[in-house]
């Protein structure tokens, strides 16, 4: 079966929940405790919180699939940027966050990543934003090589909380209006 990638909708909410009870731990760096990676899904990665995220007309979810297999899912986020140090360096009025992208760690090299990522940019793209930017864990090299090799390059530097543990992220972002991000449309 091909690898397709398709908007989220109400009904998802239990194969998102699943994904990121599967997925979250992946991207925390390496001592996070199992109790902080459970309190983080359980307040933000619920059933309920993902029927609230498919609810919210400022959100996008997309869920990448291989046949009726569900293997990650990314959200976008448009509205104002609350944290101070992605402020400083992002324009929010220009620019959307690319909040969450995760994929069965199964499926890590399949090429599944990379389909839910250009369906991902051009969501973006289709919102008018001219960036988009997002937090990644400095310790994530993995995912660093993949959103580097997308285009999101490194502009500043935020604090990410994970359950009671503060976590160290890169802010990067790219340009959304060539497909490899290199225009010049960033901040």
């Amino acid at each position: 079966m091909p690898i397709t990638t398709r908007l989220s909708v109400p009904g998802d909410e239990r194969v998102l929940h699943d994904l990121a009870d599967r997925t979250f731990g992946l991207a925390c760096p390496p001592g996070t405790t199992q109790a902080d990676i459970d309190a983080f899904v359980a307040t933000h990665l619920s059933v309920e919180r993902f029927a609230g995220y498919l609810a919210d007309p400022g959100r996008i979810l997309l869920l990448v699939s291989d046949g009726d297999q569900p293997l990650g899912y990314s959200m976008l986020v448009r509205g104002p940027i609350a944290d101070p140090n992605v402020a400083a360096v992002v324009d929010g009025a220009t620019s959307i966050e690319l909040s969450k992208f995760y994929l069965a760690a199964e499926r890590h090299g399949s090429g599944a990543a990379g389909e839910l990522m250009t369906a991902t940019l051009t969501a973006a793209a289709g919102t008018g934003a001219a960036t988009c930017w997002l937090g990644v864990n400095q310790q994530n090299t993995r995912a660093a090589r993949f959103y580097g090799r997308h285009g999101f390059t490194i502009v500043g530097v935020k604090r990410f909380l994970v359950g009671s543990e503060w976590h160290d992220d890169h802010i990067r972002q790219r340009d959304l209006s060539s497909p490899d991000g290199s225009g010049s449309g960033g901040s």
